[in-house]
């Protein structure tokens, strides 16, 4: 048995049982080597739908389509053997019924082996997340600034700075938990708001852009890496690979130009042949 069959994966349950306790560790991921690299450190990890801006070059995450979560899902299932994998729900894929929800989940988690969905709204999605969990899919709620309504709201607007905002948020956070929400994404939402529906729920707050006092933090792990080229406010930058890339592709440029690459370390010579025999 090798070594990496023996991790288990970790579950919904042990993310759930977390709530007040030591935070939970998310990041995204789209790729098997991204996914490999942040397995030994993050309990979750979540195939986003971020990963239409990421890596595909979209203006938002509207353009990702089921094939493209699928694929990248399956990708990030190889890479990795101990978080829990999370795969966003991309836009159009359940918001028509329950049952186009349901059809589209399972077809994420037969395809992919992912172990729970993710997707945006709270009370008017309340119904779609009762739908999937009592049919054995877990759901990730995520309530806010929603990306998907991009167009609706006319931009990312962060929540929640206005008290008047906050009886409908809080509305949604107790949607999202009373339907069987394993958790909530809180993305964009004032701190002071943020900490309140913490304190008051009783699944785990996953804050992106909220506060530290939430029960997890997630962050779209090219932002931290330095790799975009615009990053949120909220994000803190732990290293800037952009400017390393740069670098190095600079000088291998340079080393191709001077032709000093390859050297004689990285090419093949011949093979010597000494009394029929070859050295």
């Amino acid at each position: 048995m090798s070594s990496q069959s023996k991790v288990k994966r970790n579950t919904v349950s042990k993310i759930a049982a977390r709530k007040g306790g030591e935070p939970i560790v998310c990041l995204t991921a789209y790729t098997a080597p991204i996914a490999r690299l942040l397995d030994n450190h993050a309990d979750l990890l979540l195939v986003g739908d971020s990963v239409a801006m990421v890596l595909h070059g979209m203006d938002s995450t509207i353009g990702v389509t089921l094939e493209h979560m699928i694929m990248h899902g399956q990708a990030v299932m190889r890479g990795s053997h101990a978080a829990l994998v999370v795969i966003d729900m991309p836009f159009g894929s359940y918001e028509e019924s329950p049952q186009v929800a349901f059809r589209n989940a399972s077809r994420l988690m037969q395809e992919t082996g992912c172990t729970a969905v993710k997707f945006e709204g709270g009370t008017r999605m309340a119904e779609t997340i009762a739908y999937l969990t009592q049919r054995g899919v877990p759901v990730m709620a995520h309530i806010g600034l929603m990306p998907q309504l991009v167009h609706v709201k006319g931009g990312y607007r962060v929540v929640g700075r206005r008290s008047s905002e906050w009886a409908a948020i809080e509305a949604d956070a107790q949607a999202v938990e009373q339907a069987g929400a394993f958790s909530v994404v809180l993305e964009g939402i004032a701190e002071p708001l943020a900490v309140k529906i913490t304190k008051t729920l009783t699944i785990p707050t996953i804050g992106i852009g909220a506060s530290a006092q939430c029960d997890g933090q997630i962050l779209v792990t090219d932002d931290l890496l330095g790799l975009s080229e615009h990053t949120p406010s909220f994000v803190k930058k732990y290293s800037d690979l952009a400017e390393q890339i740069t670098h190095a592709v600079a000088a291998y440029a340079g080393d191709v130009r001077a032709r000093r690459f390859p050297d004689s370390e990285h090419v093949y010579g011949m093979k010597l042949v000494r009394n029929n025999k070859v050295s």
